[in-house]
């Protein structure tokens, strides 16, 4: 596999446990909030306030007291400006050492050449796996969680490249995990990868 692969994904669709599946397999290494912590120690920010506004469009002001020593181009940019451009280096830094799997964070559209999937399910398959990793137990306020946190991706997507997140011509291949499960997605994407190879 010589292949950077990139993850987008519907919150509680699992698409975070099929990418960790799918590096497993293929041998190679996965990323994803690791890539925070790459872009905060190179922003110089403290990672809890940059994990705080993950994949999220609003930033408050008082991060900007957070920040130090950024390059000079980078220092009149808005902080949110700033937090993704630290995180798309890291990323590309990353594609640059080999193949990876790397999910969110636009990574689909900052890399070139990598093979594009989007995970998605049902509302009620997402419910229940939230409710069951978060220990949540009013479902009507996880569905509330889940559209909100969609929401955000979604903006925080189209802000910064411009296209529609979860798109079926954005991607080379579109899983649904609430038909086939992670396992049955996980079969589907080696699959795709080998002929794409």
């Amino acid at each position: 596999m010589n292949q950077v692969i990139t993850i987008s994904r519907e919150y509680g669709s699992g698409g975070r446990e099929l990418g960790v599946r799918l590096a497993k397999a293929l041998g190679i290494p996965f990323y994803d909030k690791e890539v925070i912590s790459m872009a905060a120690d190179d922003m110089e920010i403290a990672e809890e306030a940059f994990r705080r506004y993950d994949e999220q469009i609003e930033i408050p002001d008082y991060l900007n007291r957070e920040r130090s020593r950024v390059l000079s181009s980078l220092y009149e940019m808005p902080i949110s400006d700033q937090l993704f451009v630290a995180q798309s280096n890291v990323i590309r830094r990353l594609a640059s050492r080999g193949p990876c799997v790397v999910v969110g964070r636009c990574a689909d559209r900052i890399l070139e050449n990598s093979v594009n999937l989007f995970v998605h399910a049902g509302m009620e398959q997402r419910a229940e796996r939230i409710m069951a990793a978060e220990g949540r137990s009013d479902r009507k306020e996880t569905e509330r969680h889940i559209r909100e946190i969609d929401e955000k991706r979604r903006d925080y997507y189209q802000y910064y490249t411009g296209s529609s997140w979860g798109r079926a011509q954005n991607y080379h291949l579109c899983l649904d995990t609430g038909l086939a499960g992670v396992d049955g997605c996980l079969k589907a994407a080696l699959a795709y990868l080998e002929a794409v190879q």
